[in-house]
């Protein structure tokens, strides 16, 4: 069951009391029926406001806290008293993520029928799920939270501040954006366009790529292929977690607008939903002699359930059409990993070598001490598709401080230089030096994305011989996945253009197909004085361009606030003393709290410009030196969509501000 619940307009016409004891204030379970097993009981209900992740996010003192009485092993039910249902209800939920095993649900008392149910986000904090009861208003019923998971890790269920009628939409005059999967329809299930279906999600960006269900991660198989802009992902479709991979397929005319292709790649052993086994990142060519569309790839193998595999070789498969796609007869192309690679071999990358006119290939390994990539060079005819390799040794590997496995290589040239990028603890590290066909000199080394939220970025060259990139705008290092509460997780960034920076490092800047996306509502204010606050506008699908004359400001830094409301907001803060631009986000709503800061190179003509797409739980901003920041955000409220420019102990001088509204990628 779903509901479209627009804005403000939800029904709030019946209202009655909901359970006892709703928020667990009382410190204990008074009002709440233990119905079987040990998984609650007097310790669950907690006053701990914090865990290894952040805040819990609870309202008030109390919640309660499904690890808290037994573990995550324990199983059990507890349940409410019987209140009649309003017309809307909602409440908090945080733990783990299992649709069957783990939730809170609402039960009609007369039939004992589970009216609706929501599970977690693999996250302790809490978030907010509404749920459109009008069909059962005045009807008896009661909350059960479940827990029939034994699992060792994420085994259990949080719920708090159960709320009913208008109290169930917002705090103090701010409404909460509707979340919970029983808001999002089916695809197909209503008479919508794509740009419609993803609309209804408040927090789904809309002009970056999501899976409408399921798990991304990183871009794979970029390519212009045939006129077109082919985009293809690491995809889970089962479930918003990390599984067994496939790889989602889509294209575009422009680079900017997509379309949904059929699944181009799935794993080995469909079936078995405990098997790992997966078809990982890789990249995709163009077969000069056929025409067709080749991709190589990681094939791995769950060696739990495979002993005796590998658990990660090199495979190929190819398309005549652009859709379906064939594996080769011959697979694996490489079948084992050369020694030397005890931390992991994958995610090839194929490039042309200028060097000596070779194709040749770069993959990401590691051992105890360093990460390092290694090369191979197709051998045989090479206008046939690529599926004879020999090894040719380490292209390049580190000193240890970028981690002991880099996974994601890409490597190729540019502006005179070749560029290396992978990515390494966590982060997207590029290198820029020098190549003699065999081995890579690195001169400078840094961050390919300064914010949080910035991995496994993949290049390719289109036809016009532009250097382009799309990030996954995600990480493994946090565990702030909301959208999961929408049935999604993970989205991939604008196409970048890269380009080699005035201090040698690898930059990046929007492309300029993105002004495809305007919708027509353009704020366009020339020469500006910012002496206190002014708000420029209220968005959260929009491009803010501004140039900042750093020779007439006199103020010692200033801010501009994002996704913004009396509650939250983003904060992005320039200092003229140093240079830097931090970004903080330790009050924008659900999404990952911290500061990031980059330095941004000084202009030659002491101009400070800034580049920004802000979409529903996006940032990413770029500087004209090349500096990018990429975050997630999850706002809490539908009203935190003010941008404003925030200038104290002075006067910022602005030559330009302009703000554009932008569309959808699925129109």
């Amino acid at each position: 069951m779903f509901s479209l619940l627009p804005r403000h307009l939800i029904s709030v016409g019946i209202n009655y009391a909901g359970p006892e004891n709703p928020s667990f204030e009382t410190g204990n379970l008074d009002g709440w029926t233990v119905l079987s097993g040990d998984a609650f009981g007097t310790a669950s209900v907690s006053a701990v406001s914090s865990y290894w992740g952040g805040p819990f996010n609870q309202v008030g003192k109390y919640f309660l806290w499904g690890f808290a009485e037994s573990g995550d092993t324990a199983v059990g039910e507890l349940r409410s008293t019987t209140f009649q249902a309003s017309s809307t209800m909602s409440f908090l939920v945080g733990g783990g993520w299992d649709p069957i095993n783990l939730y809170v649900g609402l039960i009609r008392e007369t039939d004992g029928k589970l009216l609706f149910n929501q599970t977690g986000t693999n996250d302790e904090a809490l978030i907010r799920i509404i749920w459109d009861t009008t069909a059962y208003a005045g009807e008896n019923v009661y909350v059960i939270v479940v827990d029939s998971s034994n699992a060792t890790s994420w085994g259990h269920i949080n719920i708090d501040d159960i709320r009913t009628g208008c109290n169930a939409l917002a705090d103090g005059g701010l409404y909460f954006n509707i979340l919970g999967q029983a808001n999002q329809p089916v695809q197909g299930s209503v008479a919508l366009s794509a740009a419609g279906i993803y609309a209804i999600d408040p927090i789904r960006p809309q002009f970056h790529y999501t899976p409408y269900q399921g798990w991304i991660n990183d871009p794979c198989g970029l390519i212009q292929w045939q006129g077109d802009y082919h985009l293809m992902s690491q995809f889970n479709p089962v479930a918003p977690l990390w599984g067994p991979m496939h790889w989602s397929h889509a294209k575009s005319s422009d680079a900017v607008h997509w379309r949904e292709l059929p699944v181009a790649l799935y794993p080995p052993y469909p079936n078995n939903p405990s098997d790992t086994s997966g078809r990982y990142t890789g990249s995709a060519l163009l077969d000069n002699h056929t025409g067709n569309l080749q991709v190589i790839f990681t094939d791995a193998t769950d060696t739990a359930l495979h002993p005796g595999a590998l658990p990660e070789v090199v495979s190929t498969a190819i398309s005549k059409d652009g859709v379906k796609f064939t594996l080769y007869s011959g697979n694996p192309i490489i079948s084992a990993p050369p020694s030397g690679s005890p931390s992991g071999f994958r995610d090839p990358k194929v490039f042309w070598d200028t060097t000596d006119n070779t194709w040749k290939m770069v993959v990401g390994s590691g051992d105890e001490n360093s990460g390092k990539v290694q090369l191979y060079v197709a051998t045989g005819a090479l206008n046939t598709e690529l599926v004879s390799w020999e090894y040719v040794g380490v292209l390049y590997e580190g000193d240890g401080s970028t981690g002991t496995m880099w996974e994601c290589p890409n490597f190729f040239p540019i502006d005179g230089k070749w560029a290396l990028f992978y990515g390494g603890n966590g982060l997207g590290w590029y290198e820029v030096g020098t190549y003699n066909g065999i081995t890579f000199n690195s001169e400078v080394r840094g961050l390919l994305d300064a914010g949080p939220d910035s991995y496994a970025t993949q290049w390719f060259v289109d036809s016009a011989g532009r250097n382009l990139a799309i990030t996954w705008m995600g990480n493994w290092a946090t565990s702030k996945w909301p959208s999961r509460v929408n049935g999604w997780a993970g989205s991939q960034s604008v196409m970048r253009e890269l380009f080699i920076r005035e201090d040698g490092g690898l930059g990046s800047k929007i492309i300029e197909e993105v002004a495809y996306l305007e919708t027509g509502h353009v704020t366009s204010l020339g020469l500006t004085k910012v002496d206190g606050a002014i708000i420029l506008g209220t968005s959260n699908t929009a491009r803010l361009q501004v140039s900042v004359d750093l020779t007439k400001t006199n103020t010692p830094a200033f801010t501009i606030q994002m996704f913004s409301s009396s509650a939250e907001s983003v904060n992005l803060t320039y200092t003229m003393a140093n240079q830097s631009l931090v970004l903080d986000t330790t009050q924008a709503g659900y999404g990952q709290a911290g500061t990031w800061d980059a330095t941004i190179a000084k202009s030659s003509i002491n101009v400070l410009a800034l580049d920004i797409l802000i979409d529903r739980s996006s940032l990413e901003i770029f500087a004209q030196d090349g500096t990018a920041m990429t975050a997630t955000v999850f706002p809490r409220y539908q009203e935190s969509k003010d941008i404003k420019i925030i200038s104290d102990d002075g006067e910022t001088v602005f030559n330009s501000i302009v703000l554009t509204r932008l569309g959808s990628a699925w129109t």
